[in-house]
């Protein structure tokens, strides 16, 4: 009898060693990746309602109300989220239950369409866990925002809903007929812009096929290992941006990244706008983040005009998409249904260059 205990002891301990190697091998399993699958939200038409809301850093009103009044112009109703106007802590726009009573009026009133993000800065990382990924999955509708709400676009690729790293009300305020602001619209109403972009010295060669995802580094890379994380898909093309960060936080960022597996399920890359970052190494932000890239064999697309700068090109989060980086330039395609528009990035007119303070703070890098 002792003998056969032994030998069914030892049965299960092989059985679970055995296990445990198949899933660490199995692609299906978080060392391999995970499947992500969005669909994208229905476009919208005239007469749309589409939520303002604030769930990070607070946003003065009178720019959420010239916001308001671009929507308008673009022929859709704008609604307005009740706490959209409080302050709490001198930076948040309310509590953690105001901002979280926001997101929630907006994804589950079937007359909102659409929300768009008033601001960046900070504070998304405390709804991770608040917000069920069925929520925004039953929902099914659009989401615009950068910087910040990298985390909400990681909540949806998860919850397999695509979204809109765009711009938001405290750049849209100024009047809304850029051409960051049009192409976001454009998105909304159906019409996808395929980006064709200039050589880059930094570039890798190569073409991919994946789901786009990332968005701020600062504001991904902590939310490695939470259900916004949506790193953890297989076969991404992973995206990353950044504004007023020295080069050794960027470095410590990418490195998260990196040291939990994220280059590794990555298809390819696509580095965007590195204002303001710091200069301390004897190289370019890019460069610096090729030293780690050039080992993976995966295309990178470096210099895209998306983030904290003057131009921040739209991109569907989500959505399968295809780079091609030649030696003469790159491609950038969305692989879904609707219109599609040819948008050469080089030579784009920007709007008037925002002085450094406000740029920072529009970003949430420093306060009103």
């Amino acid at each position: 009898m002792k003998h056969l205990t032994l030998s069914v002891l030892t049965v299960i301990i092989l059985t679970s060693a055995l296990t445990s190697c198949n899933q660490q091998n199995n692609p299906s399993s978080p060392d391999g990746g995970i499947t992500l699958s969005c669909t994208a939200p229905a476009y919208l038409k005239a007469g749309d309602k589409v939520a303002l809301i604030s769930p990070s850093y607070f946003t003065s009103m009178e720019n959420v109300e010239k916001t308001a009044d671009v929507l308008r112009g673009w022929g859709l109703e704008p609604v307005i989220g009740k706490n959209v106007g409080e302050v709490y802590e001198n930076k948040y726009a309310g509590t953690i239950e105001q901002r979280l009573s926001d997101i929630r009026w907006a994804l589950s009133d079937p007359q909102i369409k659409a929300i768009i993000c008033n601001r960046g800065g900070y504070g998304t990382i405390q709804l991770i866990d608040e917000l069920e990924l069925s929520e925004i999955s039953s929902a099914n509708k659009w989401i615009v925002g950068f910087s910040d709400i990298s985390t909400l676009h990681g909540l949806f690729t998860r919850a397999g809903v695509m979204s809109i790293h765009g711009t938001m009300s405290s750049f849209l305020a100024s009047g809304g007929t850029d051409t960051t602001s049009t192409l976001m619209r454009d998105i909304l109403l159906g019409k996808l812009p395929q980006y064709e972009l200039p050589a880059h010295p930094q570039n890798i060669v190569g073409k991919a096929t994946g789901t786009l995802v990332g968005g701020n580094i600062c504001t991904v890379a902590p939310n490695i290992g939470t259900q916004a994380d949506a790193t953890l898909g297989k076969d991404i093309i992973l995206f990353i941006e950044e504004v007023g960060e020295s080069m050794h936080n960027i470095d410590r960022q990418f490195n998260i990244l990196k040291h939990n597996g994220v280059l590794d399920r990555c298809k390819g890359v696509i580095l965007g706008e590195f204002s303001d970052c710091g200069t301390e190494f004897n190289m370019s932000v890019e460069e610096m983040l090729r030293s780690y890239l050039v080992d993976y064999d995966i295309p990178v697309l470096c210099g895209f005009p998306a983030g904290h700068d003057d131009i921040n090109l739209p991109l569907v989060m989500g959505a399968p998409v295809t780079i091609d980086v030649r030696s003469d330039g790159a491609t950038l395609s969305f692989n879904i249904s609707g219109d599609v528009q040819t948008v050469r990035t080089e030579g784009l007119e920007a709007p008037k260059q925002m002085p450094l303070h406000e740029r920072l703070i529009r970003a949430g890098k420093r306060l009103l």
